[in-house]
């Protein structure tokens, strides 16, 4: 079912206030492995937050980041409460916000992963002994990781995602969503309700809307009056795999201004790092109108 048909009966009922957290979102998504990107540019192009993808939890608990780079391998991150995944990696993310070197506009790193195992290990309890809480424990600590971003297309199961993000919350993450099907809305908004709870300050505090690909039919105003919060509207950059979806920092900059100013998101984001080192193109024209739409 397509976004404007779910929302156009939803929003003639309900209204909703909107939970707003920090606005100015510049946002990009790294699918290439960090090993091998440039990192120099993400770092000074005007992003605020880069999300890590390619994260994933095993059945025992383990973290691996997975390669989605040729020449690249997976890499197991973390493992009965420990970190694994090397110093040269761990010095890697780190620098994105805190490099001597080289002076950055990053000041939060998240990483991104789907539902996989989850269920069934929160279903074995999440508190501090669990293999799942002491290995995302140590991953936040090597990495200075802000958040977890869930990126679940498949499994939407509500009760163990809510208490998967508590858990991460506990530990001391944030945590986000990445919607894009319309009809898993309900799901999203279970998710966003119960992670944010009885709590004074926002567990899940941001929302990146994908408006490409699956999601090219939604629309930001309506996820944001049925979730109650602002999100983060996320386009696809210029590509070759699905070369239909991609927007040139031009067409980025009309469609980011007009959700600004119709819908007051919250800033704006990339879907992803690897396509723009592929097909040349500039992180430095797509961060400038991250920085000109959500200053």
């Amino acid at each position: 079912m397509r976004f404007h048909a779910l929302f156009g009966s939803l929003l003639l009922q309900i209204l909703f206030g909107h939970t707003v957290a920090e606005g100015g979102i510049r946002s990009i998504y790294l699918f290439k492995d960090v090993m091998k990107s440039n990192t120099t540019a993400l770092k000074t192009s005007g992003f605020n937050t880069l999300i890590i993808f390619g994260v994933g939890v095993l059945n025992n608990g383990d973290i691996m980041y997975y390669s989605n780079t040729p020449g690249s391998t997976d890499v197991l991150i973390a493992s009965n409460g420990s970190y694994t995944g090397g110093d040269a990696l761990a010095e890697r993310v780190r620098s994105f916000k805190d490099d001597a070197d080289t002076a950055t506009t990053v000041d939060r790193v998240e990483i991104s992963m789907n539902s996989q195992n989850i269920r069934q290990l929160m279903s074995s309890g999440g508190d501090a002994a669990s293999p799942l809480y002491r290995n995302f424990a140590a991953l936040r600590d090597a990495w200075a990781l802000d958040a977890v971003n869930n990126d679940d297309e498949s499994i939407y199961d509500g009760a163990s995602t809510v208490s998967f993000a508590r858990m991460l919350g506990d530990i001391g993450y944030r945590y986000t969503i990445a919607p894009y099907d319309a009809g898993a809305a309900s799901f999203w908004k279970r998710v966003v309700d119960g992670a944010n709870a009885n709590r004074e300050e926002l567990l899940l505090d941001r929302v990146y809307l994908q408006l490409y690909d699956g999601g090219a039919y939604n629309n930001p105003g309506g996820w944001q009056d049925y979730l109650g919060m602002k999100v983060v509207p996320l386009l696809w950059v210029i590509n070759d795999s699905k070369p239909q979806f991609g927007q040139s920092p031009a067409q980025a900059r009309s469609r980011f201004a007009q959700w600004s100013s119709q819908d007051g998101v919250a800033g704006g984001g990339y879907w992803n790092d690897f396509d723009i080192e592929k097909m040349g193109s500039s992180y430095t024209e797509y961060g400038a109108v991250l920085k000109e739409i959500f200053p």
